[in-house]
């Protein structure tokens, strides 16, 4: 036991020593940091990387829910029509001149596919098989301003044809005058022409321009396929056209 002069004396010298240790520690750790922050950066890295695996598992997934669903919708409608025969197809381009609106898809001549056939999705028509190679095809949209349409409007039975405007709007022309059409009347195909089987939809009317001093009155409609927002398409496989000579 020490005595009280000996702990007035050694009192001071512990606190120092123990600062000094303290410092001591300080200063190991502060050079063993270099060490500590390389490897705390190849552990960050590592994680950076499991999360960028982990997102693109994620994206990949989403991906395949999303195909599965327009798949189902897809079977669904094809079991819906039963008279027709149907070929899926993925949309694979997308021509980019403002006057030739067409995708093209990853089927051809080598599974039969011949111009002229219709291509669906579920919603309602795409458009028409235009050029064929052996294993892809182009595909007219119903939004080119040179695609020919017969339709007919749901309602009034009455008769006409699309005209899609190189502004991007698709009217339909040739309607009587005397026709009551209004907005939210559906269009469908009308099977004249034997270009396209009939009722296939077409678009829903947005609009009407009618003017007293013209033959007939023009509606505006709606597509009923967003065809710029294409992935899988079908074809009808077992329709024939009357001509192909038509279109181009």
């Amino acid at each position: 036991m020490l005595d009280p002069a000996q702990d007035l004396i050694l009192r001071p010298i512990s606190s120092v020593q123990t600062w000094v240790a303290m410092r001591y520690a300080a200063i190991r750790d502060l050079l063993k940091s270099p060490s500590d922050l390389a490897e705390l950066r190849a552990q960050n890295a590592e994680l950076e990387l499991e999360i960028a695996q982990l997102q693109q598992e994620i994206i990949s997934l989403q991906e395949q829910v999303a195909e599965s669903q327009i798949l189902s919708a897809l079977l669904n409608y094809a079991r819906s029509e039963p008279e027709n025969r149907y070929l899926a197809a993925n949309i694979i381009g997308k021509d980019t001149s403002p006057f030739i609106r067409s995708v093209w898809m990853d089927r051809g001549s080598d599974v039969g596919i011949k111009q002229g056939m219709p291509v669906v999705t579920e919603r309602g028509l795409v458009g028409r098989v235009a050029e064929v190679f052996a294993t892809s095809a182009r595909v007219q949209l119903i939004t080119d301003p040179e695609i020919i349409v017969n339709v007919r409007l749901q309602n009034s039975r009455s008769d006409g044809a699309l005209a899609p405007q190189l502004s991007g709007e698709i009217w339909v022309d040739l309607i009587d005058q005397d026709i009551d059409v209004s907005p939210g009347e559906l269009v469908l195909t009308s099977g004249l022409g034997g270009i396209y089987p009939a009722d296939i939809p077409v678009g829903e009317v947005i609009s009407v321009r009618k003017r007293d001093y013209e033959l007939f009155q023009q509606v505006v409609i709606q597509p009923s396929v967003d065809v710029d927002d294409l992935e899988i398409v079908l074809i009808i496989t077992n329709f024939r056209p009357l001509t192909t000579e038509a279109n181009p």
